[in-house]
Formats: structure tokens, sequence, C-alpha cells
């Protein structure tokens, strides 16, 4: 599933080459977006925005029209110029946005719909979100009551829960707790206030250092960095390297499945022993 980091990257990178621009065609498989486009056409309103809001995408229209985009595990925006050869099969296509310079296609979203700002004010999925790690603006202190008010849970757990902390997925939870030597299956209610400071502050240095220039749009990107190393072999801490060694100690690092979409958790042993 793209993270938060993926969707501030394509967010920026649709920001960049449609805002101000004029819409001169719209396309959907969606038959309630083009019911919408029917009634409110959308060829002749300008692009104001494209902004993210952890694993949400908005793209604001004049007249009051915003689409709502989210990728879960398979979606993705690209962007391409005009007649350009579109790099995923047509059956893939979700949405196209055409502007006189770039075409932005939404290929395999799952979630797209058309909001009004009253609607977007009142959206229950976004307005719930807690504070986006991506954001200049990160809430700290708003974070940590979020995530005490789950005590009970682990907090692997409450990493992922998007009302919690907006804008982290399975890879960056495994790291960011790596980084913070906090045992992912302890409980919050085990893990004092001053850990639990460490651990965001980590979570927005990781997100912060995957929001660079690169594009996440059309071509993938550099691919996902938490160790500061450019050698792509050596990018990540722990996630997906179960059965080998950790880079700090040695000590193998392990992985288990928990939840109902089975998603797995790497941790060290050794340098996560303690809460």
């Amino acid at each position: 599933m793209p993270e938060g980091d993926t969707i501030f990257r394509t967010a920026r990178t649709l920001q960049r080459a449609l805002a101000d621009r004029l819409v001169v065609g719209f396309e959907s498989v969606y038959p309630a977006l083009t019911r919408v486009d029917h009634d409110r056409p959308l060829s002749g309103r300008r692009v104001e925005s494209v902004a993210s809001r952890g694993k949400h995408l908005l793209m604001t229209f004049s007249g009051d029209l915003i689409l709502h985009t989210h990728m879960r595990m398979h979606g993705s925006w690209h962007l391409y110029r005009p007649g350009e050869r579109w790099r995923r099969p047509a059956r893939d296509m979700r949405v196209v946005v055409a502007t006189d310079a770039y075409v932005a296609v939404a290929f395999n979203v799952p979630v797209a719909e058309f909001l009004t700002s009253r609607e977007l004010a009142r959206h229950p999925a976004i307005q719930s979100l807690g504070p986006d790690l991506a954001d200049t603006n990160f809430d700290q202190a708003d974070a940590l009551r979020r995530i005490r008010e789950h005590d009970a849970e682990a907090i692997h757990e409450v990493l992922l829960n998007q009302r919690a902390l907006s804008g982290i997925g399975n890879v960056l939870k495994s790291e960011v707790l790596f980084v913070s030597g906090i045992d992912p299956f302890a409980a919050v209610r085990a893990i004092d206030d001053d850990r639990l400071r460490n651990m965001l502050d980590a979570a927005v240095r990781l997100m912060r250092m995957n929001v660079g220039e690169a594009s996440a749009v059309q071509r993938p990107s550099h691919g996902r960095r938490t160790t500061g190393s450019m050698d792509p072999g050596v990018s990540l801490w722990v996630y997906g390297r179960g059965g080998k060694p950790c880079r700090t100690c040695g000590t193998v690092i392990r992985s288990r499945s928990s939840g109902p979409d089975a998603r797995l958790t790497y941790w060290c042993p050794r340098c996560q022993m303690g809460v």
C-alpha cells in the first residue's frame, strides 16, 4: 500500500503539473463520477490545487468541486503529455483529468468521489485523520494524546491507525519502531511519554527523509530509505529482512503476521528488547 510519503510526492508532482491549468477533458469508469461530470462538467474548470492528507489525495477544481481518491493497495496516479503512450494498460484506468499540457491518469484507484467543500468538512474518513507526519505543522502533542487513547493495544497496531497518526504504512511502522528501539508488540500503556515522543520524532524524520524531490508519478521512485544510505541494498533497517542479520547487532531479524490483512511486522529481538 502506498504510504504517506508516496501520496505526498504524488500530490506535489500533480500540483506542479496541473495547478492553474484549465481542464479540457475528463473520463472515468465510475458512474458516480461521470454523473457529476454530466451535471457539473469539469471541462472549463481550473485546477486550483492538489494536496495530500495522510494517504488521501485531494484535487480541487474551481466552482467548489473536489476529487478525492485513495490508492489503497494497488492504486497510482501517472502523469503524461497529451498523446504520450500510457505505461499501464487502458483496462486499469479509473480516472483521467486532462489539461492542455498534461494528462493525469489514476490506475486501479478503488476509491474516487467528488465532494464539495462542505462535504469534505464533514467527511468521516478525512476529518477523523490524526496528525499528518508529512505536514510541516505536525502536532506532536495531539498525536501523543491520540496514541494514548489506545493504551491497551500493541504499538505496531496503533501506528497503522490513521485516526491516531496519519501517513504511516507497514514499511515505516517497522522502521520507526526499530529506530526507536521499541518492541512492536508492547502495549502502548507500557511505553512512557518520553519514549513515545522520541518515536514520533523518529517517525517525522523518516517520513521527511522520503518526501524529497523525486517524483512518485509515472516512473518508480528511488525507493523508500530509512538508513540514510543511497545504496539500494542497504536502504532499510528491518523491513523485508526476516531471517537476515540486524545491521546494528547481527541478531537475526524476525517477522510476524497479524491482523485481518496478515500484515508483517519485522523487528530485531535484541535491539528492541524493551519498551
